[in-house]
């Protein structure tokens, strides 16, 4: 009997990679659901063998399906497919029923392994014999850096969980090319009337470079110093002390994520304050100088159980996009 395999993820590229990671002879048939409300109503129409399931979607999360999933009785073993990695996700989703964690990007040897116990093969197939697969559509641009984005934000949100011990709701990201003029919409969005204060670091790695800006309001500054139980009036050195953790923390846990995938090592310079306690515009004054045309992955980290939010603009320069494309071109491959 032929195996069928339901996969489960927002991002078009993260479906692609999920589906060629499948043991080629395992023969398997292999349908896509874009969200968690997708993915519930094929279960209910179908039977599935197997289901890979992704944590942070739109509609509905990894999460709320495997709710839904516990709660509906339907039989299907899910394994989630993560880049969000932190230890209480994983123990949260195999309550939930997961049977299984795999964080961004899988590892094929993994999946051979881990589909022999789960899905036994008929003697007479040959999990390393070739298989012609059906051709996945082209992906566009966009496709390919949200996802790998998506891995980065995973890792970069693992280690702000760890630093603080506390659990990261792992936010979609967002990836624009902005002309100057829509970043400081942007920033101004992202800041709505609060105060601010603001870090920003450089960053480069084989011709590809950039400045990384975080943000965090004067509220979530002051959460978090309590957070980590600093005694009331620590005085302003402590304060910096503190954003320039997070902005080291968040910057080179994103940059290493995607310095990974596309076989980049960046190299960021220590973090300069930009500001305290400033509106935003006083950021957006100091960067009018610095862009024309930048390609910007823009993240909203938040803290659960608090009102704590850092937000993070990595912004790429414009002459930086053809060799991150050619580095991340692999992704593309049909082989």
């Amino acid at each position: 009997m032929t195996p069928s395999v339901l996969i489960c993820d927002d991002s078009a590229l993260a479906r692609k990679q999920m589906a060629r990671a499948l043991p080629s002879s395992l023969n398997a048939e292999v349908t896509f659901a874009v969200n968690g409300l997708d993915a519930l109503k094929q279960l209910q129409e179908k039977q599935f063998s197997l289901m890979f399931l992704d944590l942070t979607m739109p509609e509905m999360d990894g999460y709320q399906t495997l709710q839904a999933i516990k709660e509906q009785g339907i039989d299907i073993k899910v394994i989630v497919v993560s880049g969000d990695i932190q230890p209480q996700a994983q123990s949260r989703v195999k309550a939930l029923g997961a049977i299984d964690f795999l964080k961004k990007p899988v590892d094929k040897a993994y999946i051979k392994t881990l589909l022999q116990d789960l899905l036994p093969p008929p003697a007479e197939f040959d999990f390393d014999a070739p298989f012609q697969r059906t051709a996945i559509p082209a992906l566009r641009r966009r496709d390919i850096y949200l996802e790998v984005a998506n891995v980065a934000i995973g890792r970069a949100a693992d280690s702000l969980a760890r630093h603080f011990d506390v659990f990261v709701n792992l936010p979609l990201p967002n990836v624009n090319v902005f002309e100057v003029s829509e970043l400081h919409m942007t920033m101004r969005h992202l800041a709505s009337n609060s105060n601010m204060s603001g870090v920003c670091q450089g960053f480069s790695g084989e011709g590809i470079a950039g400045e990384a800006l975080v943000l965090l309001s004067d509220s979530s500054v002051s959460e978090v110093m309590q957070l980590m139980q600093y005694p009331a009036g620590s005085g302003q050195d402590v304060e910096l002390e503190l954003l320039m953790d997070v902005s080291n923390i968040l910057v080179g846990s994103f940059l290493k994520g995607l310095g990974q995938q596309a076989e980049v090592k960046f190299f960021q310079s220590h973090p300069v304050l930009l500001g305290k306690h400033q509106p935003v515009d006083s950021f957006i004054d100091q960067t009018s100088g610095n862009w024309r045309r930048t390609m910007t992955f823009e993240v909203s980290y938040c803290i659960e159980n608090t009102n704590i939010k850092c937000d993070m603009l990595l912004m790429f320069v414009d002459e930086s996009l053809p060799l991150l494309d050619n580095k991340l071109s692999y992704l593309l491959d049909e082989d």
